[in-house]
């Protein structure tokens, strides 16, 4: 709750990755509420009140979970929503001549979102399988597994491109983004 509303204003695709991470942690915790608040509230030694905040965050995202038909797998609507709108962006900024920048971060990264479509992807957007890249990267790198030197080189690209997007996400939530 508190490290999701700081995300998503530093950085939309931080947030999505971390709102994914909530979603197995819930799955982890078989969306029971009184599981989720014995592991993973308890954890944060909270005030009464935060706690109870914490809590109703959680059970709000467990009910979401049930009613969308997510418990086991898949993404909650709200998280859809995002790459929805990321990819909205993408297609504006790569149909406008002011972003050469952006434009080229995406094609060095696109033969690595080709591959990644190509091993099982092809059902996802672009954008999607962009970040479900890396999520696992981040779940390998959590678990203290190393990366093969193509692996880095193929997450590095694709990094970079996703975080460009999210700062002119940034700006253009902002109004700071000039599409015309």
């Amino acid at each position: 709750m508190y490290i999701s509303g700081q995300l998503r204003e530093q950085s939309i695709s931080e947030y999505l990755l971390y709102m994914w991470q909530v979603e197995d942690l819930i799955r982890a915790n078989d969306c029971d509420i009184d599981k989720i608040e014995r592991t993973v509230v308890a954890a944060y030694q909270l005030a009464e009140a935060e706690h109870g905040k914490l809590v109703e965050w959680y059970a709000n995202l467990v009910e979401m979970m049930r009613l969308e038909g997510v418990e086991r797998s898949g993404h909650l609507q709200i998280n859809k929503n995002i790459i929805i709108t990321l990819a909205d962006l993408h297609y504006r900024l790569m149909h406008s001549s002011k972003f050469p920048f952006y434009q080229a971060a995406y094609y060095k990264a696109l033969p690595f979102i080709v591959e990644l479509r190509a091993k099982g992807g092809h059902d996802k957007s672009e954008l999607e399988n962009c970040f479900d890249a890396l999520y696992g990267v981040w779940m390998l790198r959590l678990q203290h597994k190393e990366l093969s030197k193509d692996t880095a080189t193929a997450m590095a690209d694709i990094a970079k491109f996703v975080g460009i997007l999210s700062d002119y996400y940034k700006r253009d939530r902002a109004g700071e983004l000039d599409l015309e």
